[in-house]
């Protein structure tokens, strides 16, 4: 019964915020395979980053997903310079 308090009182947290809850859990639910298949890959390569990068189709995926993530911070970026310089 506490957990599920718990849990209840984390949610209501996270809605008060403006948190969405979709991204945290797929997060939640993907986070662990993601870092177990990564943690594979980089032991077959002996710990070379660059295997991420040796096939066109995982260098591009990994290229449009930094554009994403550059993307989504930038209007998050621009409005705290804004807000800085009228003052």
């Amino acid at each position: 019964v506490l957990l599920v308090a718990a849990f209840g009182l984390f949610g209501y947290a996270l809605l008060k915020f403006g948190f969405e809850a979709a991204p945290l859990l797929l997060g939640f639910v993907l986070g662990r395979l993601m870092e177990e298949k990564f943690r594979l890959a980089l032991n077959m390569s002996r710990g070379d980053f660059w295997t991420f990068f040796d096939n066109w189709k995982s260098a591009l995926c990994l290229m449009l997903t930094a554009v994403v993530i550059i993307v989504a911070a930038l209007p998050s970026v621009r409005r705290g310079r804004d807000h800085l310089f009228t003052e």
